[in-house]
């Protein structure tokens, strides 16, 4: 049963310490070429990408990939390292994998910036039901919502095999 996420709309405790992350970038701000964490190219998206995307490379979130990881601001270049706070997490659920994507930024996010990631991975989710089912991958495709960076990151695994290759799942 896939995990469900409610949008907390109570802020967050300013005296908690937000975790920290070292985020590879994969997917510079306004790019439309989406890359894998191994370099590859998944495919080309008709809309521009609207934030960096990359993934943290200690972990290995629940779907056998890489920990995905988005970051707010400015645009990044590709392969940048950047180290910034988490400040929260979006579920997504892809062919019936659920896969948490931090969001991580300098400042928390405004209200008004959680409203937009969460509009962008419905958006996301939909777009990529589709794709899968013209790839023949099979399987429930949705953004389940807001949740905590911490949670998010203990549902990882530490990475053990510094050869990592990527995962065993096509994407």
């Amino acid at each position: 049963m896939p995990l469900k996420r409610q949008v907390r709309t109570a802020p967050r405790d300013a005296s908690r310490q937000l975790p920290q992350l070292e985020i590879i970038i994969e997917i510079p701000r306004g790019s439309f070429l989406k890359r894998g964490s191994t370099g590859e190219l998944d495919f080309i998206s008709p809309f521009p990408c609207p934030f960096n995307y990359g993934s943290v490379d200690r972990y290995i979130g629940l779907e056998g990939d890489l920990l995905d990881a988005v970051v707010l601001g400015p645009r990044l270049q590709r392969g940048q390292r950047v180290t910034v706070p988490a400040v929260g997490a979006v579920g997504l659920t892809d062919r019936g994998m659920y896969d948490d994507k931090l969001i991580c930024s300098a400042a928390p996010a405004t209200p008004r910036q959680r409203f937009l990631i969460l509009l962008f991975f419905r958006f996301y989710a939909r777009c990529k039901g589709v794709l899968n089912f013209f790839r023949g991958r099979p399987g429930r495709n949705a953004c389940d919502g807001w949740c905590d960076a911490t949670e998010a990151i203990s549902r990882a695994q530490p990475r053990k095999d510094e050869n990592w290759t990527g995962s065993d799942i096509p994407f």
